[in-house]
């Protein structure tokens, strides 16, 4: 399928349809959904009647938006109205969502056709869509190996053509991750430029939603179709402007050099940099931001506290399965990863721990933020890794959770500081005699989307440059 701009200028022409758009999508998803597992459910029914409505709006010359019509997928925490909406979990496996998330609520009244929604790590914690309750998502370019996580349904949606445009949520990377290991675009905006109303929450005060597409362009589309402030949601706020420029000003911090990180993703970005030097734009190497070493340790400690507290909702009664008690509906309603992090956020927060571990990582977050908005003052983006490696193999690191926290090093910072991270493929590499993505971050200052987008279609120009 091709790219959301191409689609687009092609349904202003009326050279193609939303119905043969929609059908287009379906065939793929019958075709390779089976193997890769991107969808937990599609709705091919609703999705046709939806997309006949609007060609006949297309056809009066009263389309909705620019995206009336356009295909698009959604992950499983976001509340879709009279649809279950199970977050990747057996405990909320048969619940059906009774309003629209605010995200789900603009996207229809936009005309955008919801086609299904996506696969992802239970509740949103994991890295490798490993800890769904439904089943592995894999990775489009080696079945082998993972798409990432959380959302690795909406990322390998996109990466085989299921769906031209999907929407993910980012915790601690949950969007830009999948989308480095599956070779499409991601979004991680400003924390309060997307309203959180009706997303299943997993840490209130770090989750985001925003989109993945296959190019810069596709992604800033989707982005201004979600983003807005929202009354409903409380962290919600007001877009302020920061302006695109000629010529950037480009830090690289020395810790996204990290000793452990793949040499080819590292060669990658020392190209992309010379590139972009070669383009006029000034680059800063070896800024030192070492508040960034802490930020593994800081963020989980901050996530499992919230998890906890947000989680505890699902108890049986008023959410999720019905067992013989909350105790029982609790155990066999959630995975283990899910039940390890509650634990350990309950420890963090329990009486005389709270102030040893929270309170503390709560202040070396605030210290986090401001050294990083510090350094964005003299630079105009930071530019760096997504993940220290590739994509790797299903089951490689279920036994070893830290070495699985570890792989969300490079993306953890951008949600403790609120910033906006945009992900995008460089380059490939051939690994076990398959071609593999390797992806680069551009972080920016609050409110910089437009600049992450310019930059990012700087790097989509010089891609194929020597």
């Amino acid at each position: 399928m091709s790219d959301v701009t191409k689609i687009l200028d092609e349904l202003a022409a009326g050279s193609v349809t939303s119905e043969s758009l929609v059908i287009q999508c379906f065939q793929t998803i019958k075709s390779k959904n089976d193997d890769i597992f991107a969808f937990v459910r599609t709705y091919e029914d609703e999705a046709m009647a939806a997309a006949k409505a609007s060609d006949a709006r297309r056809n009066e010359g009263k389309p909705l938006s620019r995206i009336d019509g356009l295909p698009i997928a959604i992950k499983d925490n976001f509340s879709y109205q009279d649809h279950v909406t199970s977050s990747g979990s057996n405990i909320l496996k048969n619940y059906e969502a009774p309003f629209d998330a605010t995200v789900v609520a603009k996207l229809k009244e936009a005309g955008a056709d919801i086609i299904g929604q996506t696969n992802m790590d239970e509740f949103a914690m994991g890295s490798s869509t490993e800890n769904s309750a439904f089943g592995v998502t894999k990775n489009p370019f080696d079945a082998t190996r993972v798409a990432g996580g959380s959302s690795g349904g909406a990322a390998a949606a996109v990466a085989t053509d299921m769906a031209p445009l999907s929407f993910g949520s980012d915790t601690g990377g949950s969007i830009r991750q999948p989308a480095a290991f599956c070779g499409v675009v991601g979004l991680k905006p400003t924390y309060g430029a997307v309203s959180r109303y009706g997303l299943h929450a997993l840490a209130s005060s770090l989750d985001q939603i925003g989109p993945l597409a296959s190019s810069v362009d596709g992604v800033e589309i989707g982005y201004e179709a979600i983003q807005g402030f929202d009354p409903l949601d409380s962290t919600s706020k007001k877009a302020e402007s920061v302006p695109v420029k000629e010529h950037y000003t480009i830090g690289v911090p020395k810790q996204f050099m990290a000793e452990g990180t793949d040499s080819r993703i590292l060669n990658a970005l020392n190209k992309t940099l010379d590139k972009l030097e070669a383009a006029g734009h000034t680059i800063k190497r070896d800024i030192d931001l070492q508040i960034l070493e802490q930020s593994v340790a800081i963020y989980y400690i901050i996530l499992p506290a919230e998890a906890s507290a947000n989680l505890a909702r699902y108890d049986g009664i008023r959410f999720g399965s019905h067992g013989n008690d909350v105790i029982d509906s609790r155990s066999q309603g959630f995975g283990p990863e899910v039940k390890r992090r509650i634990m350990l956020g309950t420890y963090a927060l329990s009486a005389g721990y709270a102030d040893k571990f929270y309170k503390r990582a709560q202040s070396a977050r605030a210290k986090l933020t401001q050294e990083l908005l510090e350094v964005l003052e003299s630079v105009d983006v930071l530019i760096g890794p997504v993940v220290p490696e590739l994509p790797f193999k299903i089951g490689a690191k279920q036994s070893d959770p830290l070495a699985m926290y570890l792989s969300d090093i490079y993306t953890i910072p951008v949600n403790l500081a609120g910033l906006p991270g945009l992900t995008m493929p460089v380059t490939t590499t051939e690994e076990d005699g398959v071609q593999l993505p390797i992806a680069l971050q551009i972080i920016g200052r609050p409110w910089s989307e437009k600049q992450l987008f310019s930059v990012g279609r700087i790097i989509e120009h010089n891609k194929g440059a020597s």
